[in-house]
């Protein structure tokens, strides 16, 4: 069974920084796009920031120039670094594997919590 397993969330203070991580296991990670969703209480979920399986990004405007999505594929991990957060941040980080060939082959972690509060 696949299991993204994402990590790294809690309080920061507006202006502060965290760094999220998703271990994924039971897969061929390099074979995956990996993209970090996020969702604020009664939104929808968002795109916030993907890679693509040979390392090419994208990001949500709202995110752009603050925040720099990663992977390590020798780690079968991927990383979200935020910086500058302020409280239209907060929101419950989940991180999304999707098959670069077969689309739907997809999974979703269980999330990560992130407040952004003075």
């Amino acid at each position: 069974q696949v299991h993204l397993v994402e990590s790294g969330g809690g309080l920061v203070q507006p202006g502060g920084s965290l760094r999220l991580s998703c271990a994924a296991s039971r897969l061929v990670f390099s074979l995956y796009a990996m993209t970090w969703y996020r969702q604020a209480p009664g939104k929808e979920r968002e795109l916030v920031a993907k890679v693509t399986s040979n390392g090419n990004t994208d990001y949500a405007d709202s995110v752009k120039g603050r925040f720099t999505i990663s992977r390590d594929n020798d780690k079968n991990t991927v990383y979200l670094q935020m910086n500058s957060l302020n409280p239209e941040d907060t929101a419950v980080y989940y991180c999304y594997a999707q098959h670069i060939l077969l689309v739907q082959l997809d999974f979703w972690g269980q999330g990560t919590q992130v407040t952004v509060s003075s």
